[in-house]
């Protein structure tokens, strides 16, 4: 990991932790608050603690562009949990001899960035 790289995750991981401190939930209720501040912080915790070890610059780089992503989609929606994506089980454009294997294969592609690490996690 280069320096500019390495700088760049400290100040991302900073960034979320002043985002928890200073997080209002949308429902402006204190207990709802302090749930979600306590799942910025957990989320924030467990993903960098897991990818701490990494060396390709790509996975780190596609790393710090799924953080930024979440932190721009809670900002705009107010709500510190990843947007679930809603694909029917069966759903993408059904070809001639699209199996079950083809079709998990294509939800795994169409997955957005901001989720690429939440099913491993939760």
């Amino acid at each position: 990991m280069t320096a500019a790289t390495r700088q760049e995750v400290l100040n991302l991981y900073r960034s979320i932790f002043r985002l928890a401190r200073k997080w209002h939930a949308a429902s402006e209720q204190m207990e709802d608050t302090i749930k979600e501040k306590q799942y910025i912080l957990n989320e924030a915790r467990t993903l960098f603690r897991k990818n701490k070890n990494l060396t390709d610059t790509d996975l780190i780089k596609q790393c710090i562009e799924e953080c930024t992503a979440r932190i721009e989609i809670g900002l705009h929606y107010k709500i510190p949990y990843p947007r679930p994506i809603h694909l029917p089980p069966m759903g993408l454009t059904p070809l001639q001899g699209r199996g079950f294997r083809t079709q998990e294969k294509l939800r795994k592609l169409s997955k957005p960035v901001y989720l690429k690490s939440h099913d491993e996690v939760s």
